[in-house]
């Protein structure tokens, strides 16, 4: 309980400053992303190392969409229909990712991002940290 308790308090002190990030930015969030690790509450981690699907985000002027896809190994992508608009809403200090399915909406928190690199924490204090997806192609 005090683990959760200093976790919370640390996470809350970090939402306290500013982003290590600017406006001009966000466009890093454009792309293709392979999550590499999540954080839980409860301090516990766990490492993605392989991962069959990746997320493809599209943004433009605050609006757009996140995907789930399939890379395969000749460079193309395989993928579901199943779209999940994205809102990016500005904040004091950063910007919340805004999900929204026909099913629910969930809110995020950028706290990290850069040209390879975004991390996000939920509103249950998971923190979620991926990096670009860099195809693997066989040679012909």
């Amino acid at each position: 309980m005090k683990l959760m308790i200093l976790f919370y308090a640390i996470l809350e002190l970090w939402g306290c400053t500013t982003a290590s990030f600017s406006e001009k930015d966000l466009r890093y969030l454009n792309g293709y992303w392979e999550i590499t690790e999540v954080v839980f509450p409860d301090g516990t981690k766990k490492q993605y190392t392989v991962n069959p699907s990746i997320d493809f985000i599209y943004l433009n002027a605050g609006k757009g969409f996140r995907k789930k896809m399939q890379p395969k190994f000749n460079g193309t992508y395989s993928t579901s229909h199943n779209v999940t608009s994205v809102t990016l809403k500005p904040t004091k200090d950063t910007f919340i990712l805004q999900y929204k399915n026909d099913f629910s909406t969930v809110e995020e928190t950028l706290v990290r991002l850069d040209s390879t690199t975004f991390s996000v924490v939920n509103n249950e204090g998971t923190l979620y940290s991926y990096h670009r997806f860099t195809p693997i192609t066989l040679p012909q």
